[in-house]
């Protein structure tokens, strides 16, 4: 027996993966089940349930109080072979990529991580992915028996199906204490907003001449009710914004209603972030710019200028 295990530590992209497993499921003709592991995600074994998944088998363990991808990759991998799973989805995320390789390596399986699609031809799992910095999208299929798919965030919208009577199976797991251990732990620097989880978003870039001047990026984005990211030089080389506002490559992948790009050029290693927004609109003085040919509407003009006015015109809109 094969089927398709679904497992992520974030309940929006759990579920999502539940809603896309389905129509996948009965595609390959498998079983769906799902994983749960920690005491915290075994609450959301009924919602697994009211989602498609046939089984629901919940792992907890003292091991798992603190995340340490080896552990949890072990114990996923118990599951997996509990649930007698072939194709295990999991969330691209932070933790997502650091797991699905050492899984991988566990059931000797073939892994793909940053999915942006997926499919079945010939009855055969597709994944699509972007390669080469984003420049272009690569569909794939893997030979092996095994596979660990680790797939974007907020790619697909969880939505209830089935009946929701299937079955929670409780599965002691054998693990094995850590090679390391949490001395201390303290809060990273945070931007306070989710970025990934914004309607509307602004972006900044090295067009501002001064930290200060970031508070024209958020009154627009306070105008508008959205909220500001940046482009890594920004967070990582001035520190000028936390590093969890990062867009593109090096931080997160964003899909906003709205993306609002000020005085940033373009790069591919930013873009690839906002590609799947709804609308971009660019503000750059640099008619030039590469992110005017990705926009929707361009403002070729100083955003020192065009910002403070749309403000204006937004604000008295409202009132």
């Amino acid at each position: 027996m094969s089927g398709i295990l679904i497992y992520s530590e974030v309940k929006s992209t759990f579920l999502g993966l539940l809603t896309r497993g389905r129509a996948l499921a009965e595609a390959l003709d498998q079983p769906l089940t799902a994983a749960l592991l920690g005491e915290e995600s075994a609450a959301w074994a009924g919602e697994a349930l009211s989602h498609g998944a046939e089984r629901v088998f919940v792992g907890d363990s003292p091991q798992l109080d603190v995340f340490q991808a080896r552990t949890y990759a072990d114990a996923l991998a118990q599951v997996a072979a509990q649930a007698e799973a072939d194709i295990i989805l999991t969330g691209s995320t932070l933790r997502g990529r650091e797991l699905a390789p050492r899984l991988t390596q566990k059931l000797e399986a073939g892994c793909a991580t940053d999915v942006t699609d997926l499919a079945v031809e010939d009855r055969r799992l597709i994944t699509q992915r972007r390669a080469l910095g984003g420049k272009t999208l690569s569909t794939e299929a893997r030979t092996s028996p095994k596979q660990v798919i680790a797939v974007m965030p907020k790619l697909y919208e969880a939505e209830p199906g089935g009946d929701g009577t299937g079955e929670i199976v409780e599965i002691p797991l054998e693990l094995e204490p850590s090679a390391t251990r949490l001395v201390e732990s303290k809060a990273k620097p945070s931007g306070g907003v989710d970025i990934e989880a914004a309607e509307i978003l602004i972006g900044v870039g090295r067009g501002f001449e001064k930290e200060e001047d970031l508070q024209l990026a958020q009154d627009l984005a306070d105008a508008l009710g959205g909220a500001v990211g940046c482009t890594r030089p920004l967070s990582y080389d001035y520190n000028w914004l936390p590093d969890d506002l990062t867009i593109g490559l090096s931080g997160k992948i964003c899909a906003p209603r709205l993306y609002i790009a000020l005085g940033l050029s373009g790069q591919i290693q930013h873009t690839v972030g906002i590609m799947d927004s709804d609308v971009i609109l660019a503000i750059n003085k640099e008619k030039s710019a590469p992110m005017f040919k990705m926009s929707d509407y361009g403002i070729v003009g100083d955003l020192y200028e065009v910002v403070p006015r749309l403000v204006e015109k937004i604000r008295g809109a409202g009132n």
